[in-house]
């Protein structure tokens, strides 16, 4: 089953450790690529089309829970800030 991949509005979060930054991703992708081969046989890609592209797996990194993953809104940027004790 397809995880969805996060935006610019939400992000991954583990629902077990509450984990925001460290994930292993399995995916497969398909894509199209104009390869240059030199003369000495040195294999160049120089333009890569991704074609299709899935997310089949998130675990945490942190506590390797799978299937856990949650997309979560991201906080907005440039959050309150808060007054330095007086």
């Amino acid at each position: 089953m397809p995880v969805p991949l996060p935006d610019d509005t939400t992000r991954w979060r583990c629902t077990l450790c509450g984990n925001l930054t460290r994930f292993d991703v399995r995916r497969t992708t398909r894509a199209r690529e104009y390869v240059h081969v030199d003369l000495s046989g040195a294999i160049a890609v120089e333009e890569r089309e991704v074609l299709d592209d899935q997310v089949e797996q998130v675990v945490c990194r942190w506590c390797n829970a799978v299937d856990s993953v949650e997309i979560v809104p991201r906080p907005a940027a440039g959050g309150e800030t808060v007054a330095p004790p007086a």
